[in-house]
């Protein structure tokens, strides 16, 4: 089985955050690969509390979570997490644990194709809302062992039995094709290079991801320059705003700004 993986795309400090909590990225088993970006599994024990910032990606999640004290939830629960829009902000305290599921940006549909994406979009629902659980949530947080964890992800999501979809396929390459591709910075240029009318793109971006394609290009922009923020005040933010295609600094940084909550520089400098 695949170790554990160091991402920190999204993470805001992602040197505190790991320094206050045990947090890994798993791979999931073979044959949901096409679908999944990754699991996350957080454990932590604290003294003190500690508040956490994540800057969501274009991502549905299903979230099992126990929060033994002084949050207590018996057995742990589980909910769907449709796409953040805003900054995710948690406050962790006592001790808990998280076993998450990062579906592709276009991935979660097969897994529930009953109702558009969009719909699940801002929400966190309990699971049974959104599909009938396969498992509960007791099956996935309680092995002391975390491989055995994964495998019963991997066993809750397999008996699910995610529908092929072609559609989704094609959502998925081009989402992958927004994050690979930086030339790739307006909806016109993504609804070609798929065989699509920009309105077409749009409805499928609805039904398969959650959110239009040009939040989407957004995010990842913000994505890439978040990281380099976190490389170290040094940045030249002019030059990065070039690179990611917008028209200019000030555009970058009203973008990070807003979706931070700090400016590029200060973020760097914190």
């Amino acid at each position: 089985m695949a170790g554990p993986r160091r991402d920190t795309k999204g993470i805001v400090d992602a040197a505190e955050l790991f320094a206050q909590v045990r947090f890994r990225r798993r791979e999931p088993a073979p044959v949901l690969r096409p679908y999944l970006e990754h699991y996350w599994l957080i454990d932590w024990d604290l003294e003190q509390p500690y508040t956490s910032h994540l800057v969501p990606h274009p991502s549905v999640n299903l979230v099992f979570q126990r929060y033994e004290a002084p949050l207590a939830h018996g057995t742990g629960y589980a909910e769907v997490s449709g796409i953040g829009l805003e900054l995710f902000v948690q406050k962790l305290e006592g001790r808990g644990r998280v076993c998450g599921v990062q579906f592709r940006p276009g991935g979660f549909r097969p897994f529930a194709p009953g109702r558009p994406v969009s719909d699940w979009t801002g929400r966190r629902l309990p699971v049974g809302e959104v599909f009938t659980p396969s498992a509960p949530p007791s099956a996935v947080l309680d092995p002391a062992d975390e491989d055995a964890r994964v495998a019963a992800l991997d066993a809750y999501l397999l008996a699910l039995g995610p529908e092929p979809d072609p559609q989704a396929d094609r959502a998925m390459a081009l989402v992958d094709l927004v994050r690979a591709d930086r030339t790739v910075r307006r909806v016109d240029a993504l609804a070609r290079a798929g065989g699509l009318s920009p309105r077409s793109l749009q409805r499928l971006f609805a039904l398969y991801v959650g959110v239009g394609p040009k939040w989407v290009i957004l995010r990842y922009r913000i994505h890439e320059a978040l990281e380099r923020a976190e490389s170290g005040p040094d940045v030249d933010w002019a030059a990065l705003a070039a690179e990611l295609g917008y028209s200019d600094q000030a555009h970058l940084i009203r973008d990070f700004t807003a979706t931070v909550g700090v400016s590029p520089t200060a973020f760097a400098q914190h």
